[in-house]
């Protein structure tokens, strides 16, 4: 691959880091909002359920180590774009990148919504 195009790849990639740490962030406050709010209405009144401020910076860490592990996985994006993207293609960078990003984004509140289903499918046992 040219030189010149894999610098601007890696250019553009490093501009988006910013706006996809952002979507995680607040992805990752919303997934907590629905923990906490759901927690109250479908856990709660089946077995004890309260936050911490222990449970809450556990919590957080933990959810800062999973934003680096995505960052890894944002790093993987370029190293796909620079691979298969020969052409240079615009709108195939930019599709690439928005996958990434949604699926990031939703992957933190899709857990929470699971984990809720499997609490509400063995609740009855």
């Amino acid at each position: 691959m040219n030189t010149e195009i894999s610098q601007t790849t890696r250019q553009w990639w490093w501009a988006k880091r910013l706006k996809y740490n952002i979507g995680l962030i607040v992805a990752g406050f919303i997934a907590f909002l629905l923990y906490c709010i759901l927690g109250e209405i479908i856990i709660a009144p089946h077995e004890e359920f309260e936050e911490t401020i222990f449970g809450i910076a556990f919590q957080g860490v933990a959810y800062l180590f999973m934003m680096g592990l995505a960052n890894v996985f944002y790093t993987l994006g370029w190293f796909i774009d620079s691979t298969f993207n020969t052409g240079n293609n615009q709108l195939f960078r930019e599709k690439l990148f928005a996958l990434g990003y949604w699926f990031s984004c939703a992957l933190p509140i899709l857990f929470i919504l699971l984990v809720m289903i499997i609490f509400l499918s063995g609740v009855n046992r």
